[in-house]
Protein backbone atom coordinates (compact mmCIF):
# COMPACT_ATOMS: atom_id res chain seq x y z
CA UNK A 1 0.00 0.00 0.00
CA UNK A 2 3.06 2.22 0.94
CA UNK A 3 4.59 1.72 -2.51
CA UNK A 4 1.37 2.52 -4.14
CA UNK A 5 0.62 5.94 -2.64
CA UNK A 6 3.72 7.74 -4.89
CA UNK A 7 2.82 6.09 -8.22
CA UNK A 8 -0.93 7.51 -7.43
CA UNK A 9 0.32 10.67 -6.82
CA UNK A 10 2.51 10.15 -10.10
CA UNK A 11 -0.84 9.59 -12.37
CA UNK A 12 -2.94 12.56 -10.54
CA UNK A 13 0.10 14.66 -11.64
CA UNK A 14 0.21 13.57 -14.84
CA UNK A 15 -3.90 13.70 -15.45
CA UNK A 16 -4.01 16.91 -13.85
CA UNK A 17 -1.57 18.29 -16.32
CA UNK A 18 -3.04 16.62 -19.18
CA UNK A 19 -6.15 18.63 -18.46
CA UNK A 20 -4.75 21.95 -18.21
CA UNK A 21 -2.85 21.06 -21.72
CA UNK A 22 -6.03 20.64 -23.61
CA UNK A 23 -8.01 23.32 -22.00
CA UNK A 24 -4.52 25.42 -23.14
CA UNK A 25 -5.11 24.33 -26.60
CA UNK A 26 -8.69 24.88 -26.57
CA UNK A 27 -7.95 28.54 -26.31
CA UNK A 28 -4.79 28.41 -28.65
CA UNK A 29 -7.39 27.00 -30.87
CA UNK A 30 -10.02 30.02 -30.19
CA UNK A 31 -7.11 32.86 -30.38
CA UNK A 32 -5.83 31.57 -33.77
CA UNK A 33 -9.69 31.60 -35.08
CA UNK A 34 -10.23 34.69 -33.87
CA UNK A 35 -6.77 35.92 -35.41
CA UNK A 36 -7.27 34.78 -38.74
CA UNK A 37 -10.69 35.95 -39.10
CA UNK A 38 -9.59 39.17 -38.17
CA UNK A 39 -7.12 39.21 -41.03
CA UNK A 40 -9.21 37.91 -43.32
CA UNK A 41 -11.36 41.48 -42.95
CA UNK A 42 -8.54 43.67 -42.85
CA UNK A 43 -7.84 44.39 -38.72
CA UNK A 44 -4.97 43.57 -37.34
CA UNK A 45 -5.13 39.89 -37.12
CA UNK A 46 -2.29 39.43 -34.50
CA UNK A 47 -3.75 41.96 -31.85
CA UNK A 48 -7.01 40.11 -32.07
CA UNK A 49 -5.38 36.82 -31.45
CA UNK A 50 -3.73 38.33 -28.52
CA UNK A 51 -6.96 39.31 -26.87
CA UNK A 52 -8.18 35.93 -26.43
CA UNK A 53 -4.65 33.98 -26.17
CA UNK A 54 -3.66 32.03 -23.02
CA UNK A 55 -0.73 33.66 -20.93
CA UNK A 56 2.75 34.00 -22.79
CA UNK A 57 1.51 33.25 -25.72
CA UNK A 58 2.74 33.55 -29.23
CA UNK A 59 1.02 34.80 -31.85
CA UNK A 60 1.90 35.06 -35.48
CA UNK A 61 -0.26 35.28 -38.55
CA UNK A 62 0.78 34.77 -42.31
CA UNK A 63 -0.83 35.95 -45.72
CA UNK A 64 -0.72 33.51 -48.67
CA UNK A 65 -2.33 34.17 -51.39
CA UNK A 66 -5.98 34.19 -50.63
CA UNK A 67 -5.48 32.73 -47.33
CA UNK A 68 -4.38 33.55 -43.95
CA UNK A 69 -3.07 31.37 -42.03
CA UNK A 70 -2.95 32.13 -37.92
CA UNK A 71 -0.90 29.96 -35.36
CA UNK A 72 -1.18 30.25 -31.71
CA UNK A 73 1.79 28.38 -29.15
CA UNK A 74 1.56 28.72 -25.61
CA UNK A 75 2.89 26.99 -22.56
CA UNK A 76 1.65 24.87 -20.13
CA UNK A 77 2.73 24.64 -16.89
CA UNK A 78 3.33 20.47 -15.66
CA UNK A 79 2.25 20.44 -11.98
CA UNK A 80 5.71 20.42 -9.89
CA UNK A 81 8.44 23.24 -10.73
CA UNK A 82 11.17 20.85 -11.77
CA UNK A 83 8.89 19.14 -14.72
CA UNK A 84 9.67 20.58 -18.40
CA UNK A 85 7.13 23.01 -20.21
CA UNK A 86 4.99 21.56 -22.59
CA UNK A 87 3.91 23.75 -25.72
CA UNK A 88 0.73 23.37 -27.33
CA UNK A 89 -0.42 25.45 -30.43
CA UNK A 90 -3.66 25.92 -32.42
CA UNK A 91 -3.68 26.90 -35.62
CA UNK A 92 -6.68 28.51 -38.00
CA UNK A 93 -7.15 29.20 -41.73
CA UNK A 94 -9.61 31.85 -43.29
CA UNK A 95 -10.11 32.96 -47.06
CA UNK A 96 -9.85 36.67 -47.63
CA UNK A 97 -12.90 38.31 -47.53
CA UNK A 98 -14.09 39.74 -50.66
CA UNK A 99 -14.38 43.88 -50.70
CA UNK A 100 -11.87 43.62 -47.66
CA UNK A 101 -8.53 46.17 -47.96
CA UNK A 102 -6.62 43.68 -47.82
CA UNK A 103 -5.35 41.13 -45.02
CA UNK A 104 -3.33 42.33 -42.21
CA UNK A 105 -1.08 40.22 -40.22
Amino acid sequence: MAAGLPALMLLLVAGLTAVDAVGVRVACADAAREAALAAARGEPGTVAGSRYAPGGAEVSVTVAGDRVTATVRAPVRALGARLPRLVVSGKAVAAVEPGAPGPVP
